[in-house]
């Protein structure tokens, strides 16, 4: 009974960074602000001839297509007066690809969720209080780990984030359908490497700023509840 227990309090604490990094990078691809903003700030409008409305469509089309069940993207778009499909072949089948990462996101966000609030709840609601501060340092033990994963990841990306940005490309993708013409290809022409950096950015200040909150509630618990 004791390992079991073990074995439940570790997976708890291993669990919560990928809960609070799943959250994070569905917030991200699902923030029409994160899109918008980084319209305005690399100038998109300029670069692609489109103007912010269309933009907006784009951006709205492209969150509807990851949360649907449709198997390929078709967003059209008004550019000089005339109907325009926005992404040739290679990107609809890149962003085809893509859609399989965010959804496995999503299945790793539900799995890990599902498990955290099991075990939780179990300890909050059905065991005696006695098992309260466990949870608690469970929960300061997978905030550690999460804002340790965090200070990697970012000084990481600091030191070398194209290499980073290639290798997780080459890791996440079967095919070359990534590599894209910035001169023609709207895909990256919406979304340069600065965009990525800033994304990058967004995802790991809303993983931490999660991981603070839970770690300073645990450490209150821990801190103001201290054992008789």
């Amino acid at each position: 009974m004791k390992a079991l227990t073990f074995i439940a309090r570790w997976l708890f604490a291993l669990f919560l960074p990928l809960l609070l990094l799943s959250a994070s990078i569905g917030l991200a691809f699902n923030s029409l602000w994160l899109y918008q903003a980084g319209f305005e700030k690399y100038g998109i409008s300029r670069v692609t001839g489109l103007a912010d409305t269309e933009l907006e469509k784009a951006a709205r089309g492209l969150i509807s297509y990851f949360n649907s069940g449709e198997e390929l993207i078709d967003v059209v778009v008004e550019k000089d007066g005339q109907p325009f499909t926005l992404f040739n072949e290679r990107e609809v089948i890149h962003l085809k690809d893509v859609k399989g990462l965010v959804w496995l996101d999503y299945r790793i966000l539900l799995v890990t969720l599902l498990y955290v609030l099991a075990y939780g709840g179990v300890n909050l609601l059905w065991r005696r209080p006695r098992y309260w501060r466990p949870l608690a340092r469970s929960v300061l033990t997978g905030s550690g780990l999460t804002l340790g994963i965090m200070l990697a990841l970012w000084l990481g990306s600091l030191v070398n984030f194209e290499g980073l940005f290639l290798q997780f490309h080459l890791l996440s993708f079967s095919n070359d359908f990534w590599q894209l013409d910035p001169t023609r290809d709207y895909l990256i022409m919406l979304f340069p490497g600065g965009f990525w950096f800033d994304a990058l950015l967004f995802i790991a200040l809303a993983t931490t700023g999660m991981a603070v909150i839970l770690a300073g509630l645990s450490w209150g618990h821990l801190r103001f509840n201290k054992k008789s």
